[in-house]
């Protein structure tokens, strides 16, 4: 079997290898640009910042010291010579854990529930009015513009101290943010099942159920999982202001100085919070394909 092979004529490979140099010396050029413009930008902000690299390494070693105290326990050995006394605490902790994923759990699920309310109302394909569509983008921009802590400080101060606040804070937060993710899906969805539904006199309800419903759901659910696992890391912290949560204690212990104890609940919330990332991505791969849980 013989193959047939053309040889260009000189001029032409050489016009050919030189447009082929000049194309990658433009590409090298524009990426150079790229590189010392996002650098500029970078410079620039810092200042504007007053970030000042002087004081991040003028105060490096009160970083690692903290780190250094934070693993020693008070009789001055390291903590992990001594799991018994540095977990000591353990089953107060892990209560208080378990009433940091409720108050995500909780919070997510009312979420949800009000953001499959709301974002039929917000895609572009399926708002029954624009006024209406520009109503609701702009009442769940606000509910996620805003951080989740802030709506936490807010529910605090109007009804005292507890997981009340942090659900509240949790569920308005995740309804703008899941809002706009849902609002998105149905934006994507196939319009023609509507036209079908719509064209045997089906209201508006009943081609959002029957045409657009069937073929979200599964973003819908995937999209919460996902939301849960950041709402855990949320409930988190949220007990810095009390809200509830293990991060009450947690702030304790940084402000009476448990340094072993701060450590200890790190470690605890970390753990707990690598289970869950791992249980609902290996979920949402098992329920909605590989895609979902990458």
């Amino acid at each position: 079997m013989t193959t047939a092979v053309s040889i260009l004529p000189g001029p032409q490979l050489a016009a050919l290898n030189d447009a082929y140099r000049q194309a990658v010396a433009r590409k090298r050029l524009r990426m150079t640009l790229a590189a010392v413009t996002f650098f500029a930008v970078l410079i620039v902000a810092a200042i504007g910042a007053e970030v000042n690299l002087r004081t991040l390494f003028t105060f490096f070693g009160n970083f690692v010291s903290y780190f250094d105290r934070i693993l020693t326990l008070e009789d001055g050995t390291r903590v992990w010579s001594n799991p018994a006394e540095w977990f000591w605490g353990w089953r107060k902790w892990l209560w208080m854990l378990g009433e940091t994923i409720l108050i995500s759990y909780v919070g997510t699920m009312i979420g949800a529930v009000l953001a499959f309310a709301l974002n039929f109302f917000a895609a572009q394909n399926t708002s029954p009015a624009p006024w209406l569509r520009f109503a609701v983008r702009r009442l769940l921009e606000f509910a996620r513009t805003v951080p989740a802590i802030v709506f936490a400080l807010i529910f605090v101060m109007a009804f005292g101290l507890g997981p009340v606040a942090g659900v509240l804070a949790i569920a308005i937060h995740s309804t703008g943010a899941l809002g706009k993710l849902f609002s998105e899906i149905v934006e994507n969805a196939d319009m023609k099942p509507v036209e079908g539904v719509r064209s045997t006199g089906a209201g508006w309800m009943s081609c959002m159920r029957f045409a657009v419903l069937p073929q979200v759901t599964a973003g819908y659910a995937s999209y919460a999982l996902l939301r849960f696992e950041i709402n855990v890391r949320e409930a988190s912290v949220m007990g810095f202001v009390g809200a509830g949560g293990i991060g009450q204690e947690l702030v304790v212990a940084i402000r009476k100085f448990y340094y072993s104890d701060v450590s200890a609940i790190l470690v605890t919330i970390i753990v707990t919070v690598f289970i869950i990332d791992i249980a609902t991505g290996w979920l949402r791969g098992r329920l909605f394909g590989k895609d979902s849980s990458a």
